[in-house]
């Protein structure tokens, strides 16, 4: 596999976001919620950037199965969220591809009358958009290759990467 952003280049973003983030909630009740299974490295160094008080909490979203790279029918599951009614939230998700599941996240949490949703992406995939919304913020724009890596994983392997790296014909 080859890298495409070192740990070192991801940790300044995400610290970046953090006091970016902070400066826009700043004494406002702030939920920061994290998609999984894919966000939960970027919301554990993202909560730890934010210096504002907020609470955190996970959905699910899942659309990929197996050793697939090509997403199926999405299924979102909410039973890990705080309640989110009358609070700012902040939807923390891995990557921004074609920007279906980020869609349907935002309907789900609107259901639950939020004061606002502002979203935020490590990756947002160049050229796959299908939706007209985008991220509030977001980490770095990359090409349209399959990356692992820094929570994003291929058949729930290589979470654990400190960069995000482009998997090559042979380790899948």
């Amino acid at each position: 596999m080859d890298t495409l952003l070192s740990e070192s280049v991801i940790a300044e973003r995400v610290a970046e976001l953090g006091r970016t983030i902070s400066e826009v909630f700043r004494g406002r009740p702030l939920t920061v919620l994290g998609v999984l299974n894919g966000s939960i490295v970027l919301v554990a160094d993202l909560i730890r950037a934010i210096d504002t008080p907020h609470q955190i909490g996970f959905l699910r979203a899942s659309s990929y199965r197996g050793e697939t790279t090509v997403a199926g029918d999405l299924t979102i599951d909410t039973n890990l969220m705080p309640q989110i009614e009358g609070r700012d939230v902040l939807l923390v998700d891995d990557i921004f591809d074609t920007g279906r599941t980020l869609v349907r996240l935002l309907n789900e949490l609107r259901s639950k009358n939020p004061a606002s949703i502002r979203t935020a992406v490590l990756l947002w995939k160049q050229g796959r958009s299908e939706v007209e919304i985008t991220p509030d913020y977001h980490g770095f724009q990359i090409p349209d290759v399959f990356v692992v890596g820094y929570g994003l994983d291929y058949n729930d392997d290589y979470r654990h990467l400190p960069e995000i790296a482009v998997l090559n014909e042979g380790d899948y």
